[in-house]
This record gives structure tokens, C-alpha cells and sequence, in this order.
């Protein structure tokens, strides 16, 4: 679940900068999810890299303009410092652990993330491959996840997933970063988690029971009436309020990805926010619980096997950085 976004055509409606990373790209096909870890002595290299990721895009997208290759980048906390001098992101910080009574978080290693998005496997194959050869031997692959579309937007539990996601202006509001941290506006915060379903324990509950698990109907994605919705329910829990009544957002583009060789089938979440502190709330109703002991319903099926957390800078920034630290 977790849901997913397809900007509306007044999306880049923002006082933000011109030029952020493409994080509101209507929905693909496909999409690659990579997590590198980057050797010490390595940073050098991909700070050169980094400053053209635009330019392996166009070398790669150009040979099928219709299929929209879009490319977004993120630098975690410790390999932030390592890269560039001067001022960090207010809040960047590593991806939090949560340990609930029953289900657990983990925290995973992660210096940079590249989300990879096309109408065209081939095409995001295609860029990571040109990209990795650039790299070489500067980093380590932790992660990688190759997602797919999967009927009318559902996931592998059979819900469509991306309803509640925030559209157009929205959307810009929930993502991008203004007044509150102005040397790095227009850049975002993404969280990422894989997740693994145990689908025959999924499939043995009841089409009711699943419903009442996840908070909305299956066949035609209506939430549930209040008196209806389960408190644990994955809606009830990820629907989140300040202290305004106003409610707190992020944008996701999550996808469903699966083997067989491996036996694996699982979601992966992806969700930018302009603060982790929204996803962090999330992940703590669904993992420890509102109240404490409340947890997520959809946890007994889904398992949190990676967590990691990182800044996506403007394109201007990666193409024009500060000084790399002495």
C-alpha cells in the first residue's frame, strides 16, 4: 500500500526554485529503486558524476523521448558531509528505527539513492548501467528493486495504491522545501523502505477482513465510513493531522515488485516530503502504535526488511555544488 502520485498540469505551480528534481513525474510503467553505499577515498568521483546526471539522462532518454525517463537523486546524512563543504539540510538525518511490540523498522546503510522511473525497463536498465560504469568502483549496490505496474495501480495485495496521494499544488507544497531551510529551497526529503508480503496469510483472510485491514474497499477503492474503519487500519493510522487540524502529507510513488527464484513479492515505499518528520510519524503510528500497542494491521502481512533516508539538492545544486570539504 503506502500509495503513489500523478501530478495534475499545475503541479510546478511553487515559489520555489525553477529547477528541482522531476519528484512529481506523472506515474511509468516501470521503475528501478538502487541504494549505493560509496567507498572511502570515492567521493571525488561522484561528486563529478553527480554534476552530470542530467547529461546521462538526456544520453539515454533521447533514443525514446515518449517514454519519459526521469531520474531523481538522493545523498544520505553520512555521505552528505563527505561530498560538500559548507551548510547540511536542516533535518538531514539517518533513517529512524522503530521497534513496536510486535513489528520492527530497520535502519539501513545508504549513502546515495537513485529512483529511476520510464514507460520502459529497458530505458532505466539502461541508465543505471551507464551510470554504474561511470562509478565503478567508487560504490557498493546495498539495494535494488525493479518495480512494475501491476493492473489499475494496486499493489500485490490487490488495494489500489496511491489514492490519498496530494495532486497538483498539493503536491508542490508537501515536497519542496521553501522559506524554512532557503540555502537548500526547492529540494525534498525521501524515506525508503522494501517490504515484503506474506501473500498465502493474505489471501486466507477474507476479502472483509483484508478491507478492514487496510481501511478502504477492494474492488472499488472507497474508504471506509469512520464508524466502520478499524483504528488500526493502514488508512486510519497514516492519515495524520497538526496541531491546525490541517493534514500532514507526503507524495509517494511506491511500486510492487516480485521473484520467484528468490520467492520474494513485496512493495517497495517511496515517499518524498519538504521534512522527515511526516514520514517519521507515519512509520511510528504504524509501528509502535496510536496508542502504543495500536499497531498497523497491514504489518502482520507486510515486513519491513530495509529502511534509509536522504536529500534530493535542486539540479542546480548537483550541477553547480560547493566546495568539497578540506
Amino acid at each position: 500500500m503506502l500509495g503513489r502520485h500523478e501530478p495534475s498540469s499545475d503541479a510546478s505551480a511553487s515559489s520555489t526554485p525553477v529547477n528541482p528534481q522531476p519528484l512529481l513525474s506523472p506515474l511509468t510503467a516501470s521503475a528501478i529503486f538502487l541504494v549505493l553505499t560509496v567507498e572511502r577515498g570515492s567521493e571525488e568521483r561522484v561528486r563529478e558524476v553527480l554534476t552530470d546526471l542530467e547529461g546521462v539522462q538526456r544520453t539515454v532518454g533521447f533514443r525514446a523521448p515518449e517514454d519519459a525517463l526521469n531520474v531523481v537523486a538522493g545523498i544520505g546524512a553520512d555521505l552528505w558531509p563527505r561530498l560538500y563543504s559548507g551548510a547540511v539540510p536542516r533535518e538531514l538525518r539517518v533513517f529512524k528505527a522503530l521497534s513496536g511490540d510486535r513489528h520492527h523498522a530497520p535502519s539501513t546503510p545508504g549513502d546515495l539513492l537513485f529512483h529511476v522511473r520510464a514507460q520502459r525497463l529497458d530505458l532505466c536498465f539502461e541508465f543505471l548501467r551507464v551510470l554504474r560504469d561511470r562509478l565503478g568502483d567508487a560504490v557498493r549496490v546495498v539495494e535494488e528493486v525493479q518495480g512494475f505496474r501491476y493492473f489499475d495501480q494496486r499493489d500485490l495485495l490487490g488495494f489500489v495504491d496511491g489514492t490519498e496521494n496530494p495532486v497538483g499544488l498539493a503536491a508542490a507544497q508537501a515536497v519542496w522545501i521553501g522559506d524554512e531551510d532557503p540555502e537548500f529551497a526547492g529540494g525534498s526529503y525521501v524515506a525508503v523502505q522494501k517490504y515484503l508480503h506474506d501473500l498465502a496469510a493474505w489471501r486466507a483472510l477474507s476479502a472483509e477482513d483484508q478491507e478492514l485491514a487496510v481501511g478502504r474497499t477492494k474492488l472499488e477503492n472507497v474508504e471506509l465510513d469512520d464508524d466502520v474503519k478499524p483504528t488500526n487500519s493502514h488508512v486510519a493510522l497514516n492519515t495524520i493531522t497538526d496541531s491546525n487540524g490541517e493534514e500532514l502529507q507526503v507524495v509517494r510513488d511506491n511500486m510492487p515488485f516480485g521473484s520467484f527464484a528468490s520467492d520474494e513479492f513485496g512493495t517497495y515505499y517511496i515517499a518524498y516530503s519538504k521534512s522527515p518528520r511526516v514520514t517519521e510519524l507515519m512509520l511510528e503510528r504504524m509501528f509502535i502504535g496510536d496508542p502504543p500497542g495500536n499497531y498497523d494491521r497491514l504489518l502482520d502481512f507486510s515486513t519491513a526488511v530495509s529502511g534509509a533516508q536522504f536529500f534530493v539538492p535542486t539540479i542546480d545544486f548537483l550541477e553547480s555544488p560547493p566546495a568539497a570539504p578540506v
